[in-house]
């Protein structure tokens, strides 16, 4: 009995795998992206096409990890700090956006469909809310997560699922069955999502920092994932007990651990767990489509889908233009977000529980749901040109791939570009990295090749080639070369030379720790240049600019040392040449 549940399980696993590889090859091919694959996928396979894998309602449960997972790494990308720093984005931009498409939704139901009052609120307001399993994804394999047009979308999306306990809440007082109580009163359900997020922010600061410090100092690599997991799904686990968003928990825990050491680590090890699992949910999303509703009323799925992708376009392209972001940038982030999400199901789900919409409602709109995610692929696609003459410069630019160079040139500024220049000029091949893409078009115009990208993540490099590079060197501004990120890229790829362009003495103080073969000043040797061309310039001769260098260099060498064993960066001051008079 259990070989034969073991071996269907097998064979599910296989059709799936097989079915989702095949789609989502064709749809990459036709620049189509993933997703459309893993839901086509979905839909041949399921019960109304050829009916080879069942249980989709099972695994979509299981598969709403995947978003949980999603939500982890996007929270480990986003310090404390940060995040206050979005607060307008997320309750000014948010809040407008679920409100404003809310009532347009509701309205447009009502007027065009017959349903009630209460039925088309129920309806509406879920269908305010976006794909965050879709959008996050286009907007980190882009590199635009951390640009200020994905953190506004990002913003809009994390208010979404704040929303969701409010949106329940709502849905719940319209219900039909006053009489039965399916949870607790909205206010006290606000206070047990404060409640348990508090929690969730104490516990990763007293429990889960010390808990990765123990496996850091013990180094045991394959319990940094199991650790992973754990509080991914720990954190899922206590927000679904509590009735709330799951990734939303997980989300909070990796804020929690977002300042951390071990931040790039974790991204890099559930990294993994993220593209499967979501891969799955879109794949049930597929399997559920009812396909025997759609064809009862295609006219009604199809114009409703539209409809849908269309209000919800306008209405966020109208709030663009209010915030005074220009009026293609406006447009393309009410593309983004035009499509229905995955919180609809559940809403739906509760609506038919309090008999305020029949099951053939719920069914056909989770089919509109289903259809609009289909569509954004498509908008995103066929609306390109318009969006890159909007965002001028600010558009997608190819990513990263492996070519076999044995160089790999993080930022391309002016620093960079020096370094790029010498290494090819010493017949080195190589690879570059750089996330501004009015440099990347700038290079391109001098015949350079450079792709676009975020040359912090782990996952980016390794998609670059960096596990066959020699050598790795950031010649990235500022601090961004920390020493954290330094010590996961070099145990990621052991056997890399790792060389850091440092933008001052504090930063080569704070790399002392850090594993990487050579650190530069990025204005020291220029400085030294200068001086010596002053000090001939005074008649000098040669000789005593020598002496002059080498003391200063002396000096500052035994500076450093200083502040390296001290941690004190005012040690040493005795060796600075000071004028007296």
């Amino acid at each position: 009995m259990h070989e034969t549940a073991g071996g269907h399980m097998l064979l599910e696993g296989v059709i799936l795998l097989g079915f989702a590889l095949f789609f989502v090859l064709t749809f990459r091919r036709l620049g189509l992206g993933a997703t459309l694959g893993y839901l086509v996928a979905g839909a041949v396979v399921g019960p109304h096409v050829l009916g080879l894998v069942g249980g989709a309602e099972a695994k979509l449960n299981f598969a709403e990890l995947g978003i949980t997972v999603l939500l982890f790494i996007v929270g480990l990308e986003l310090a404390p700090q940060r995040l206050f720093r979005m607060r307008k984005e997320i309750f000014g931009v948010g809040l407008l956006q679920v409100a404003l498409c809310g009532i347009a939704l509701s309205a447009l139901i009502y007027v065009t469909t017959g349903f009630s009052l209460q039925a088309s609120i129920a309806i509406g307001l879920p269908l305010a809310l976006s794909s965050t399993a879709q959008v996050l994804p286009m907007l980190q394999s882009a590199g635009r997560l951390r640009t200020p047009f994905g953190e506004r979308a990002f913003a809009v999306l994390l208010f979404q699922d704040l929303s969701l306990i409010p949106l329940i809440t709502i849905v719940s007082a319209l219900s039909r069955k006053p009489d039965v109580t399916e949870g607790p009163p909205g206010w006290q359900a606000a206070l047990i999502a404060a409640v348990a997020i508090v929690g969730l922010i104490v516990a990763g600061r007293y429990l889960l920092r010390p808990l990765f410090r123990l496996i850091g100092v013990m180094g045991e690599r394959e319990m940094f994932v199991v650790a992973a997991l754990f509080t991914i799904v720990g954190a899922a686990a206590l927000m679904a007990s509590l009735g709330l968003s799951t990734a939303l928990g997980a989300f909070i825990a990796g804020v929690m651990l977002a300042s951390s050491p071990y931040r790039h680590e974790l991204e890099a090890d559930v990294e993994p767990f993220r593209s499967i699992l979501l891969g799955l949910f879109f794949l049930s999303i597929g399997m559920m489509l009812d396909l025997p509703a759609i064809a009862d009323r295609p006219l009604f799925v199809g114009l409703m889908a539209l409809g849908l992708v269309a209000t919800k376009a306008l209405v966020i392209g109208f709030i663009g233009l209010l915030i005074r972001m220009p009026w293609r940038r406006a447009l393309a982030l009410g593309l983004l977000l035009s499509q229905g999400g995955e919180f609809g199901f559940v809403l739906f789900a509760q609506a038919q529980n309090g008999l305020i919409i029949a099951p053939e409602a719920a069914s056909l709109f989770g089919a509109v749901v289903t259809l609009s995610m289909a569509t954004t692929p498509f908008l995103m696609m066929a609306t390109r040109r318009i969006r890159a003459e909007a965002e001028g410069h600010g558009g997608e630019r190819e990513g990263p791939k492996a070519d076999g160079a044995s160089a790999l040139v993080v930022g391309y500024g002016r620093f960079g570009q020096t370094v790029t220049q010498m290494l090819v000029a010493a017949g080195i091949r190589v690879t570059i990295i750089d996330r501004n893409v009015d440099l990347i078009d700038l290079a391109g115009t001098y015949g350079a090749q450079v792709y676009f990208g975020d040359g912090t993540r782990i996952d980016l490099l390794r998609q670059a080639g960096a596990g066959e590079a020699r050598a790795i060197l950031f010649c990235l501004d500022g601090d961004q070369a920390s020493a954290d990120l330094m010590a996961s890229v070099k145990e990621q790829f052991p056997d890399a030379a790792i060389l850091v362009r440092a933008f001052d003495r504090r930063a080569v103080v704070a790399l002392n720790d850090a594993p990487v073969d050579f650190v530069v000043r990025e204005l020291f040797e220029s400085a030294i240049s200068m001086a010596r061309n002053a000090l001939e310039s005074l008649g000098e001769n040669l000789q005593a600019i020598d002496e002059a260098e080498s003391a200063y260099r002396d000096r500052d060498c035994e500076r450093l040392e200083q502040q390296f064993a001290s941690g004190d960066f005012l040690a040493g001051r005795d060796r600075i040449f000071v004028q007296r008079d």
